[in-house]
């Protein structure tokens, strides 16, 4: 898992038949710091993410886990939404001790 923002959507006018009614969103790697990293990937929606929100997504074949696998071809799937930027942790917020401040 990785975490990301969700960045833009993607609109499809053809489609496999098995993404049908499904969404394809933008996301934007972010490192620790919560900073933009790496080229912003197209990925499946599984959960209902919107723009703006802070998101884990997964790639390879995991990515299909959410759906039937020998149905939905994806390899980049959000699978789910983090509620809050304060449960990221970053590094800096760590002690020597490994505790938090």
């Amino acid at each position: 898992m990785q975490l990301a923002r969700v960045i833009g959507t993607v609109v499809a006018t053809v489609k496999n038949d098995s993404l049908e009614g499904r969404k394809l969103l933008i996301v934007q790697s972010l490192n620790a710091r919560l900073q933009p990293q790496g080229t912003p990937l197209v990925a499946l929606d599984s959960i209902g993410a919107g723009i703006g929100e802070l998101v884990f997504w997964c790639r390879g074949k995991e990515a299909s886990f959410p759906f039937k696998r020998e149905d939905t071809p994806t390899d980049c799937t959000i699978i789910a939404i983090v509620d809050s930027e304060a449960h990221v942790h970053i590094e800096s917020d760590i002690t020597n001790e490994g505790r938090r401040r």
